[in-house]
């Protein structure tokens, strides 16, 4: 069986998506459509239409939605109506009434429902993830996420904590298999934008695991860092290199007695790992066919992305009270 897929939008992400949607075995990338146009020249030769009632009514299997958050909720409902699956990127949407609406529109028509939460899928992440199920770091006490750089001037819908910090609240609570529970922030806006261009907010996990995420569109310097701490020592990912590396609490006596003397963790080896390191775009579109097929599911699901989307705007809302904001669900949502 080979899966038909349309991408509708074809701005920055569309065009890394459509360079994808071509390369994935078993799919095959029939038609685009976005309202002005291919204007970056990805068509290829393949049919561009304007709306997504015309890239429906071309005859495909799944749709890649890479348009504005502001239009997810309208071009979702009208693939869902359609009976097609969808991977929509992220966030799932601009608002949880509309991100709501979107998983009953799928749920009830047991049809596929991604979300673009690339970063889990960046093999740092994926090889961190893996050596943590592994017990190599024993019970996890913390983990803290860096994610830093310039303003991305095609971003204009929404500010740094849906387009940003949406990723660490997913990977955080992806690596520790475990809900926000609470969390709590303050953000800024220092650019005269309408949208807040820093946040930094700390919180804590249905395990308990405490966490905290600075992320901004102010810095120079674009890092994006996850440091995992456990009781036998640290892994640290840089998913701007796909590296991984381990420090580990030390073992060796301290003879000199002031140090001794501090009850705490000293130094160990540091071992920086080698593993294969696949492009995360690619392995995100995989895991969404394998989905459709019915093999595993992989993705990032409209559930998971309704449930980041819940943090975020709990973030969103914590200037207006310093205290802890409870990340739950509304009864019978």
């Amino acid at each position: 069986m080979t899966i038909r897929t349309g991408l509708i939008g074809l701005g920055m992400m569309g065009r890394h998506h459509a360079r994808v949607m071509r390369e994935i075995e078993g799919t095959e990338l029939v038609a685009l459509a976005d309202a002005i146009g291919d204007t970056h020249g990805v068509a290829d030769g393949l049919p561009v239409y304007s709306s997504v009632d015309e890239l429906i009514d071309c005859g495909v299997d799944a749709i890649v939605c890479a348009v504005p958050t502001g239009l997810h909720e309208e071009v979702g409902l009208a693939v869902a109506e359609a009976g097609i699956h969808i991977m929509v990127e992220k966030p799932i949407a601009s608002s949880l009434a509309a991100g709501e609406r979107l998983v009953a529109a799928f749920s009830s028509r047991g049809l596929v429902g991604a979300v673009g939460h690339i970063e889990r899928f960046n093999p740092a992440l994926q090889e961190l993830r893996r050596r943590i199920d592994d017990g190599q770091l024993g019970r996890i006490l913390q983990i803290s996420t860096r994610r830093e750089g310039p303003f991305p001037a095609r971003i204009a819908d929404v500010g740094v904590v849906k387009d940003l910090a949406t990723h660490d609240i997913d990977l955080t609570a992806w690596l520790a298999r475990s809900r926000f529970a609470s969390v709590s922030a303050h953000t800024a806006r220092n650019a005269g934008r309408e949208h807040e261009d820093m946040v930094v907010a700390i919180g804590q996990l249905d395990n308990g695991i405490i966490t905290n995420h600075i992320v901004n569109w102010l810095s120079p310097v674009k890092e994006r860092t996850t440091v995992v701490t456990g009781e036998k020592g640290v892994l640290v990912a840089s998913t701007l290199t796909a590296d991984l590396t381990f420090y580990e609490n030390g073992s060796v006596p301290t003879e000199w007695q002031p140090v001794a003397n501090f009850r705490g963790v000293t130094e160990g080896d540091v071992i920086r790992y080698a593993f294969p390191k696949k492009e995360p775009l690619r392995t995100e579109h995989e895991a969404f066919r394998d989905a459709i097929l019915g093999k595993d599911n992989r993705h990032v699901s409209l559930e998971e992305g309704l449930e980041i989307l819940r943090v975020a705007e709990t973030m969103l809302s914590a200037d207006a009270d310093p205290r802890p904001g409870n990340v739950t669900a509304p009864e019978g949502s």
